[in-house]
């Protein structure tokens, strides 16, 4: 059988289609690019917004019509609280709630196969890790934990298993899941995400490890401390969820674990000791009752914090959540024009980032290989081209480099 997979969503989704992969790879399936090949797909769904909900359903409409008669299996966070209309896309035979690759293979009537652990991404320098799912939160706009349901973390000694494996064949690997930084809560045993990374830098040797999304608050010292004295092995990298740089609007969220201020101190304690670091968010624009003093509180947060990058979103009411209850947002040209203005601050932060970077010498790990040049990510999480036939890069995985920025693209050369 000729199955095409199709991702939409965070590192948590991409992590659960490898493993549908490797399942459906075991049982003799075959994994095609297009749907003109493919007799089955597997489609991994997200429910973030409305938008990627949209982008799912049409894109099951679309390999439907490109494809007559293809079978298709809906999973991921959509399915998991699908109210019928993905069920009801053509060519749809079946809708698996959440990342069950068992169930997914059951559907595709592909042979069962013993479950292993992840041995590899396709065509990818880094892999990524998922060690723990659910959420135990509530946030008001946020229709993961329906999907995704409590705080549940893996065993300690399957991650550094697979850990392993995985450092067969990657230069990098990404720890995920959907609330890291509450790995171990649920164990009772004394882990937690800062244990966990170490027994992996100790245990899994010359592979860098590098934290997903993960609260600010949730980075104690031993993280940071790792991140400061061993970059090599733990990258000097934090998604830190920011939402809104107003307390009003974060209280209204339910994020009650952190105040802009907290979050602000948390964030310049981690930037005096660690260097370079790469610093990213997540911020929600127009969210109901957000005034232009909310979103001048954000503003002013952004400009005080040393972010290198931002992913802006606007507001998204999601079916089941508490905040379409809560009144209703900005009009949508005010939402467009908050987000922009947020963007252009983005943009202005990460050529800043850039600018001081180049000329520094950089760990690269080469991600992506083409006829022309090579994608690379740095320590600090920067996207880094270099030109195909280097010849300090052909066939590496992870090389040091110069940084130097050229027609405005950042590349690297030779140290």
């Amino acid at each position: 059988m000729n199955v095409l997979l199709k991702t939409f969503g965070c590192k948590a989704n991409q992590y659960d289609t490898e493993v549908v992969r490797q399942r459906l790879e075991a049982a003799g399936c075959r994994i095609v690019e297009t749907a003109e090949e493919a007799d089955a797909a597997v489609v991994n769904s997200c429910t973030v917004t409305h938008v990627g909900e949209a982008k799912v359903r049409g894109f099951v409409r679309r390999i439907a019509r490109n494809r007559p008669g293809i079978r298709t299996v809906v999973m991921g966070c959509a399915a998991a609280v699908d109210d019928g209309r993905l069920a009801s896309l053509p060519g749809v035979a079946a809708v698996v709630a959440g990342a069950d690759a068992a169930a997914v293979g059951k559907a595709l009537g592909a042979a069962a196969v013993v479950a292993e652990p992840l041995r590899g991404f396709a065509l990818q320098g880094r892999a990524w890790l998922k060690v723990q799912d659910g959420c135990d939160e509530h946030c008001t706009f946020c229709a993961t934990v329906l999907a995704r349901g409590p705080s549940r973390s893996r065993d300690p000694d399957a991650i550094v298993a697979e850990a392993a494996l995985l450092a067969e064949r990657h230069a990098e690997v990404v720890l995920t899941g959907v609330h890291i930084g509450t790995y171990g809560r649920d164990r009772g045993d004394g882990w937690s995400l800062s244990r966990l990374v170490g027994t992996l830098v100790e245990r899994v040797p010359e592979v860098r490890f590098r934290l997903s999304s993960v609260e600010a608050t949730e980075v104690d010292d031993a993280l940071v401390t790792l991140m400061a004295g061993a970059p090599d092995r733990l990258a000097p990298h934090l998604h830190a969820p920011l939402q809104s740089g107003s307390d009003r609007v974060l209280r209204r969220m339910g994020r009650y674990w952190y105040t802009a201020a907290t979050y602000a101190r948390r964030i310049e304690g981690i930037a005096a000791l660690v260097a370079p670091l790469g610093l990213g968010a997540d911020i929600l624009v127009g969210f109901p009752g957000e005034s232009a003093t909310d979103h001048r509180a954000t503003m002013d947060l952004v400009r005080r914090l040393p972010f290198s990058y931002l992913h802006v979103f606007p507001y998204s009411a999601r079916r089941g959540t508490a905040a379409p209850h809560l009144g209703e947002p900005p009009a949508p040209d005010v939402v467009r024009e908050r987000g922009a203005e947020l963007r252009a601050l983005a943009a202005e932060r990460e050529a800043a980032h850039r600018a001081a970077r180049s000329g520094g010498m950089a760990d690269l790990v080469v991600e992506r290989r083409h006829a022309a040049f090579h994608e690379a990510v740095t320590e600090d999480y920067l996207g880094v081209r270099i030109p195909a036939d280097a010849p300090w890069v052909l066939g590496r995985r992870r090389v040091r480099g110069r940084l130097v920025v050229r027609d405005g693209v950042l590349g690297a050369e030779a140290a």
